[in-house]
Parts: C-alpha cells; structure tokens; sequence
C-alpha cells in the first residue's frame, strides 16, 4: 500500500494507506503507486483522484495548486486549497429546488 498524505497550509485533510493516487501535476496528471520512484512536481487546480483498492471507484479530491512529492515514505500532497471531496460511489444528498 502506497502511504498518501494531504496537506494544506491549515491542516493534515488527509493521512491514510491507499492503493493509488492520481495528482494533476502541471506538466501532466501522474498516477502514483507503492514503490514509485521519488518524485516532486507541482500540482495545478484540478481534480485529485484517490483509489483505496485495485479496481474500486475513485474518491475526487478538487484541489488548487501546491506541490507532490513522491519519497520512500509515500507521497504527500502540499495544496494551497482543498474545494471539496467527492466520495464517488457514497450517496449523495440532494437539495430542494429554490421556489422563486
């Protein structure tokens, strides 16, 4: 399991064991699994995708600019800012419309 880390100038968002993490580098988005080779790119807006498991749905992380770094100890996540976090395949509430 890969060691993932999510960090922004206020709080650790995220430490956990995952199976991979796909980060929207700024020359490209990058996956990054167990044992990858180290690593450091800056990270653009965008969308961040964690995988808990082989195969299973994505977690989107949105994200706004910061850094990755991939070590032997896994890969942390600098963000400027965290938008929002969308559980994938988790229920979602839904809001009534707004009565003009």
């Amino acid at each position: 399991m890969l060691h993932f880390e999510l960090v922004t100038p206020e709080r650790l968002v995220r430490s956990e064991d995952v199976y991979m993490v796909t980060v929207p580098g700024t020359e490209g988005d990058f996956g990054v699994l167990e044992g990858h080779a180290p690593f450091m790119s800056t990270v653009r807006d965008g969308a961040l995708s964690v995988y808990r498991t082989s195969g299973g749905a994505a977690e989107t992380v949105t994200v706004r600019g910061g850094f990755a770094e991939v070590s032997d100890r896994g890969l942390t996540v600098l963000a400027e800012q965290v938008d929002a976090i969308d559980l994938g395949a988790a229920p979602r509430q839904s809001r009534p419309a707004d009565i003009a």
